[in-house]
């Protein structure tokens, strides 16, 4: 029968000795020790820019995110805590945190642009613009739009056989935006006198 006795403690693995490095390069770096955060710059960025890259998805984005962090670890050094875990989950969990924040930033950042183009696609006058695009008498419509100037005639054509939006009619002809709308609804007024339109 063999005999239980205590087990011997189990020796250390890489993993341990590496957290505990770690532990004490941030413990150096709280104290402002350079060298020290150098070393821990490079143990843990690849740590960080493979989180980043995971999340954000864009090498550049992800590089520029690991200077973020890493600067941030540097700065936040002294409030480490040992208790709540490990320093490479905390800078894991920092460099997530941060990656998401970025990725949200980047989704509103485009929603409102979304916004802002939709509001300037809203055409005033939309039934003049489908009477001129409907109207059996082509050569009436075609005498009409000779009746508006050059610059009128052109935003009106950019805006509604075009298809673009009236801040890409802006940027095609190189004016501000408050000028291609005072054009196309000056325009769009003419069109509707000329051809009869009641709107």
């Amino acid at each position: 029968m063999t005999s239980t006795g205590p087990r011997a403690p189990s020796a250390p693995t890489d993993r341990d000795e590496r957290a505990r490095r770690l532990a004490g390069l941030v413990s150096q770096v709280a104290t402002g020790d350079r060298a020290a955060f150098e070393s821990l710059y490079d143990e843990t960025s690849p740590l960080v820019h493979g989180t980043a890259l995971r999340v954000l998805r864009d090498p550049d984005l992800a590089a520029e995110l690991t200077q973020d962090v890493m600067v941030e670890v540097w700065r936040t050094a002294p409030r480490f805590d040992a208790g709540r875990g490990s320093v490479a989950a905390w800078i894991a969990t920092m460099a997530h945190r941060r990656a998401v924040d970025r990725v949200r930033s980047v989704q509103s950042q485009r929603t409102r642009d979304d916004l802002v183009g939709v509001r300037d696609y809203s055409r005033p006058y939309d039934d003049v613009a489908e009477t001129v695009e409907h109207n059996e008498e082509r050569d009436r419509v075609t005498d009409c739009l000779g009746s508006l100037t050059d610059l009128q005639r052109e935003a009106v054509m950019s805006a509604y056989y075009g298809g673009l939006t009236y801040r890409e009619v802006a940027d095609s002809a190189g004016v501000a935006l408050p000028t291609v709308k005072s054009r196309i609804r000056d325009g769009l007024n003419r069109l509707r006198d000329c051809l009869g339109v009641d709107l």
